[in-house]
């Protein structure tokens, strides 16, 4: 017996020893058999127990969790192997290996662990920052380092080089060990020359040119003077992309048959560059045959559906038009209750009459509800605030017109970067998952900035807002602001749900001062304001508004002077040969100088500007405007309606907005007067990637008395006040020289109505979106005017008012002797040897006994409104640049009146700092 047992006992020994050698790990050590007859007895191959070593971080138990082997289980090599595969499987450890002890049933596992990656490092990246890296890889710090994770990340990064167009880059991966079992990965990189695109080629393109494919495609040859193109470098991805785009610049053109039969791109024989070729097979050019449409609906027959669909037989094939055909019956399916509807189209293609037939099957689908809405990605805005903007709730029909209005809804709320419902099969077929994935963006800013222009010159800001409050939807400003000529002070909350409930609160403090010279007054205003909004229906709303404010209004006035005194005071000329200056009743405390006199060749003063006090009874001419200077309270109370139908609330594309706003003031307060404005656009998609819009803009303003309105509560348009082309209050009526004080350019007395139409076509640039640069070509045509007769009884001066100081021979203007002028309104003003008196090189003419002083514009009143059309046209270019917001308007003045400020030339810019 004893052979017999010698030899099943050496075969339990060999499955042992074998059990690793397949792995080339480390092998089983069998027992040493050559003994005893005892020994021999007590082999087993039952496990009694598992022992674990080598093991640092990872506890004994979990490393036994992951075996498929417990003790009291038999073991062979199977089994061995089996174990191994699983420890290696968690990623935990570097090396591993299982020794059975058949003499005494034990099992030692003996491990490395993988370390820990302590840092990860880049280096040789001049040109690609390591946030783009860090997107891609999947080691990070704290995480379990695997040389195979790291090799996959190496190459992550060479597939982020070539995307950049470096298909030279290589990648070395490295690790340096550090106590404790933890590793810096370091990536060498070498990102090599940049390769471009020298060409880029069609073949079989007969209907359009290779310049027209071009501008179809993102990919652009590599030139060196634009140095913003970011689409010039290959990237195999982008490639496949560019045939769909040829397919859709074909497909909406007629070119229902047409293909991309093959994209390839040859690298030079330098390696630098590549030559990318597009063959294309275009085919016929189709026109629309028969459209139709089937449907299984019993509330909406065929012909109903029909006249929804916006394609017409004759006109060219159009597949947008078949997406918006789509749409359209939808749409109109959703509005009749039908919330699940297929609308599939069906193409019959006709080569010989080369037509498509159009018939769009409508069907009732299954019916599907939401069973669960799931808020994603939202780090920082609580969940109420997004599913308040969601026009469907747990437990709806589904309904694909509702969950794009919700889409279009979250993302207008401003908080967020990327926004997307996604659906999922739910827990039965009748059942869907509606995931709302956000990308939160930066809501809150805290801005220091300066900039320059064209109306205020250098401007001062400091401003902290918050849209978002503590994630809740509430928005919070502060804002302060200096120029040379206004002052700014802003204070404001607003709480999109009042209470719970869909109702826009807010409430806001400010304080505002400006140097209106372009009107002649100085207004300091302080107040507070008020309103409650609500929705009226989906897509308009309600706001209500009331409003305080105190005003301090200080009419001035500009006239010129010969020089100053030595204590400052100005230098008068005397026309009267009396030796004494012909205004010296005026008060020189009533002059403020605001400009230093220019001097002569020998360095003596010859003229300056003054400013005065008009309203003072000691100066030149009291303005019967008068009576509304010094301080006022207004107290107003509003309303302004919004309609908004628009495909996109930040960038439309389509569809139309409305704007109404009244305000009566008069409940309480000094002041009354009703005022009305509206705005209005409509966004329609043009032929060549342009955006069309049109938008119109008024207004009017009256008192309900015979006060009349008052200055600075008129409109002053012009400038970045709502029409281009014209310089600040340089549109509308204008009052001319009140004794030769106002000289050619008048002084804006601001408008009581306005009438503007815009036709603007926003252009595609060759540049991505996140440059943040539009332009815009447009053309703004409109009325500004519309006095009435309480404004000619202000502004006009009779003969009896026209001197406080009883002198009729007073000098009021000087003119060149080449200029024009009326002698009947005139007399030369002559010396006691007979010559003409001269200021400046100017003839010295004064005021008779007959009326009024004009100015050379030969005026028949000093007020001139023509409520006549202005037409200006030009090109807006908007930049989002790092340093703030710029913006630039090149324009050209088509029909004005001769007394209006046309400005060709308007540039404003502000920064971060």
């Amino acid at each position: 017996m004893k052979p017999k047992v010698q030899r099943i006992s050496t075969l339990g020994i060999l499955l042992i020893g074998t059990a690793l050698s397949g792995l080339g790990t480390s092998a089983a050590q069998a027992p040493n058999v050559q003994g005893s007859p005892q020994v021999q007895e007590n082999y087993s191959l039952v496990v009694r127990t598992i022992e674990v070593n080598g093991n640092q971080r990872i506890e004994d138990g979990t490393v036994r969790s992951y075996l498929p082997i417990e003790p009291g289980m038999q073991v062979g090599s199977l089994e061995i192997d089996a174990a191994l595969k699983s420890l290696y499987a968690t990623n935990l450890f570097e090396d591993a290996s299982i020794i059975f002890d058949p003499r005494r049933g034990v099992l030692e596992v003996t491990v490395q662990e993988n370390p820990i990656v302590n840092r990860v490092i880049f280096l040789g990246n001049k040109r690609t920052q390591e946030d783009k890296f860090k997107e891609e890889i999947q080691l990070e710090p704290r995480a379990v380092y695997t040389r195979a994770k790291q090799q996959a990340d190496a190459q992550r990064i060479i597939e982020v080089y070539r995307r950049a167009g470096r298909f030279g880059a290589t990648v070395v991966p490295k690790i340096k060990r550090l106590p404790q079992n933890r590793v810096d990965v370091i990536y060498e990189i070498d990102e090599g020359p940049k390769t471009g695109i020298k060409q880029v080629n069609f073949l079989g393109n007969e209907a359009f040119s290779d310049a027209e494919l071009r501008g179809a495609i993102l990919t652009a040859p590599t030139r060196w003077w634009n140095i913003l193109e970011s689409n010039d470098n290959y990237d195999p991805d982008r490639l496949e992309y560019d045939r769909e785009l040829l397919r859709q610049f074909y497909s909406k053109n007629g070119y229902a048959d047409f293909s991309v039969v093959s994209a390839v791109a040859e690298l030079t024989p330098d390696r630098k560059n590549f030559i990318i070729t597009f063959t294309v097979d275009e085919g016929p050019k189709y026109t629309f045959g028969n459209v139709d449409v089937n449907t299984t609906l019993s509330k909406l027959p065929g012909d109903l559906l029909r006249s929804r669909v916006p394609i017409r037989t004759g006109t060219t094939f159009n597949s947008e038009l078949l997406e918006k055909a789509e749409e359209a019956i939808t749409f109109s399916t959703g509005i009749a209750g039908y919330a699940f509807v297929d609308v599939n189209p069906r193409l019959d293609l006709n080569p010989e009459t080369k037509t498509v037939d159009v018939t769009f099957d409508v069907n009732e689908g299954p019916r599907v509800y939401v069973e669960e809405i799931n808020i994603n990605g939202n780090t920082q805005t609580l969940d109420r605030v997004i599913r308040r903007e969601m026009r469907l709730v747990e437990g709806d029909a589904f309904n694909r017109v509702l969950i794009d209005r919700s889409e279009r809804r979250v993302k207008g709320l401003g908080y967020f970067s990327e926004v997307e419902i996604v659906e999922e099969p739910g827990s039965a077929p009748d059942r869907t998952v509606l995931n709302v994935n956000v990308t939160e963006q930066p809501t809150g800013s805290f801005q220091i900035g300066g900039g320059v222009s064209s109306n205020d010159n250098f401007i001062f800001n400091i401003q902290v807002e918050q849209s978002n409050l503590l994630g809740r939807g509430q928005y919070v400003l502060l804002n302060l602001q200096a120029s040379q000529r206004t002052n700014q002070a802003q204070l404001s909350l607003t709480e999109r749900y009042f209470l719970g409930r869909a109702l826009r609160a807010s409430a806001s403090l400010f304080y505002n001062s400006t140097d209106f010279e372009e009107a002649g007054f100085v207004s300091n205003s302080f107040g507070t304001n008020f309103s409650l909004g609500f929705p009226s229906s989906e897509f308009s709303s309600l706001l209500l508004n009331y409003g305080l404010r105190f005003d301090s209004l200080e009419l001035s006035q500009r006239v010129g002077i010969e020089g100053l005194n030595p204590d400052g005071t100005p230098i008068f000329s005397d026309t009267n040969n009396d030796g004494n200056p012909d205004i010296s009743l005026v008060d020189p405390s009533d002059f403020e100088i605001i400009r230093d006199p220019s001097v002569d060749g020998s360095g003596n003063p010859v003229l300056g500007i003054i400013q005065t006090d008009r309203c003072n009874i000691t100066a030149l001419q009291r303005d019967l405007n008068c009576e509304r200077n010094g301080e006022f309270t207004t107290s107003q109370l509003g309303y302004t309606f919004r309609l908004d139908k628009t495909n996109d609330p930040i960038v439309p594309s389509g569809g139309f907005d409305l704007s109404l706003s009244q305000s009566f003031a008069g409940l309480g307060g000094d002041v009354n007067f009703h005022r009305s404005t509206i705005r209005a656009g409509y966004y329609h998609r043009l032929p060549a990637r342009l955006v069309g819009s049109l938008k119109f803009n008024g207004g009017y303003i009256d008192s309900f008395n015979d006060d009349g309105v008052r200055l600075n509560d008129r409109f002053f348009l012009g400038g970045n006040r709502g029409f281009r082309g014209f310089d600040v209050a340089g549109v509308g009526p204008r009052l001319f020289n009140v004794n030769g004080q106002f000289g050619n350019r008048g002084q804006a007395i601001g408008a009581r109505a306005y009438a503007i139409g815009t036709a603007e076509a926003l252009l595609p640039l060759p540049l991505p979106p996140s440059y943040g640069v539009r332009a815009s070509l447009f053309v703004d045509a409109g009325y500004v005017g519309l006095t009435n007769e309480r404004d000619d009884e202000l502004f006009n001066i009779d003969s009896d008012r026209r001197n406080f100081f009883g002198d009729e021979s007073l000098p009021l203007a000087t003119f060149d002797t080449d200029e024009a002028f009326d002698p009947d309104f005139y007399e030369q003003s002559f010396d006691d040897n007979g010559d003409p008196v001269t200021i400046g090189g100017e003839n010295v003419f004064v005021l008779n006994s007959a009326g009024l002083a004009y100015n050379d514009l030969q005026l028949d009143d000093p007020l001139q409104d023509d409520f006549a059309p202005r037409v200006t046209a030009g090109i807006s270019i908007n930049w989002n640049s790092p340093f703030g917001p710029i913006q630039i308007d090149l324009s050209e003045a088509l029909v004005v009146e001769e007394y209006d400020r046309p400005q060709s030339f308007r540039f404003s810019a502000g920064g971060r700092f």
